[in-house]
């Protein structure tokens, strides 16, 4: 797949600190603001372009076969420079860093990398959010060293309670059973609070709504539902299998009435909803049809050490090349803040308006690709 990789080599001069040389490029300090008045909060990396399930609205096996050409080995940020790059990051404002995949916990020595970023602290001296999404499957034999080398807290991907039904969707023959260990040995080690996604495809997997929400209640796991989003061009999305997260909370409101809760910051993409018996909370995310780019203060780092700014960007920028080609961190941090400032990004609320991205000629990178 052909991605369109812009370089960012022209890292504007800056004006001097005291002291220093005029002309010369000087790490902006502080938070940034991109172009609609948004700042940069938080850092989606991912670490792997690879997994082990080959769920069908992310990676169909059609597509992702065993000559799809994943990236190699030296292709990939190493551990050391995602470390800095996310170093360089904080510096801008990132508070939260998630790490992604493909599979994460596929990552050799991810505990060292989680080490490393746990040991990062803002300006102000705070100590980051670090959590991880994951389908599950390793996550009872590693949670422990995990949790012992920082991670704050994790997100599992589970798309029906059904075993038969998530076997076919993850197309890996992969239990159900497995997955609730790995979520039950995240409870046990402390990373919590656990959230649990369920996509929800209609006519496939939305007779599972209840179920799942039956199993969690009052577990202090929080279950939150995505709508079918329209992410790269391989997942054969089609808005007929949408199923609005209206439709959604109106079902679990019939078994279990709900409260609307506050949202925990402006930038949360998740709806809040409060069983009214306190028995938990579940979350709605309406990635189709209510959009939030309005306060989304998200970067996404590819794990070839890509910079994108929207989950449906078809432009990324070239920081690998920076790290490799000897660039100062006062150099990578201009060219860092340079970009953000510039973003204007805002694909969900133009989604099928003649504004939009993503045509032909501009193709949306793969969620497997860059994280959700």
């Amino acid at each position: 797949m052909t991605r369109r990789i812009i370089p960012v080599t022209d890292v504007r001069s800056l004006p001097p600190e005291p002291g220093q040389a005029a002309g010369t490029v000087r790490a902006p300090s502080g938070a940034v603001f991109d172009a609609l008045a948004r700042p940069l909060r938080d850092l989606r990396i991912s670490v792997t372009d690879r997994c082990n399930f080959r769920c069908v609205y992310c990676m169909p096996r059609a597509v992702f076969d065993k000559d799809y050409p994943f990236l190699p080995h030296a292709a990939l940020l190493s551990l050391e420079e995602i470390e800095r790059l996310a170093r360089l990051f904080v510096a801008h404002g990132v508070t939260k860093i998630r790490l992604t995949g493909g599979e994460p916990l596929l990552r050799k020595n991810i505990e060292f990398l989680i080490e490393r970023l746990a040991a990062l602290r803002t300006p102000e001296g705070q100590a980051l959010d670090i959590t991880l999404t994951t389908n599950g499957s390793l996550l009872a034999r590693k949670a422990r060293a995990l949790r012992d080398a920082g991670l704050t807290r994790v997100t599992v991907s589970l798309d029906a309670l059904d075993d038969a039904l998530f076997r076919r969707m993850n197309d890996a023959d992969f239990a159900v059973a497995d997955v609730l260990d790995g979520i039950a040995a995240a409870h046990a080690v402390g990373l919590a609070p656990i959230k649990v996604n369920m996509v929800v495809k209609r006519g496939t997997n939305d007779g599972e709504i209840v179920p799942l929400a039956r199993h969690f209640r009052g577990t202090g796991v929080t279950l939150r539902f995505i709508e079918y989003m329209d992410v790269g061009t391989s997942n054969g999305w089609n808005m007929a299998e949408v199923l609005p997260s209206a439709e959604v909370v109106a079902r679990l409101a019939e078994h279990w009435p709900l409260v609307p809760l506050e949202p925990h910051n402006a930038a949360e993409t998740a709806q809040r909803w409060g069983y009214a018996d306190g028995a938990g909370e579940i979350g709605a995310i309406s990635s189709v049809t209510r959009a939030f780019c309005g306060d989304c203060t998200r970067a996404r780092l590819s794990t070839e050490g890509k910079l994108y700014l929207c989950l449906f960007a078809s432009v990324g920028y070239d920081l690998r090349a920076l790290l490799r080609n000897g660039a100062t961190d006062t150099a990578i941090s201009g060219a860092i803040a340079q970009v953000w400032e510039g973003r204007a990004d805002r694909y969900s609320q133009l989604r099928g308006s003649a504004q939009a991205p993503g045509s032909a000629e501009e193709r949306r990178i793969e969620m497997s690709y860059i994280g959700g």
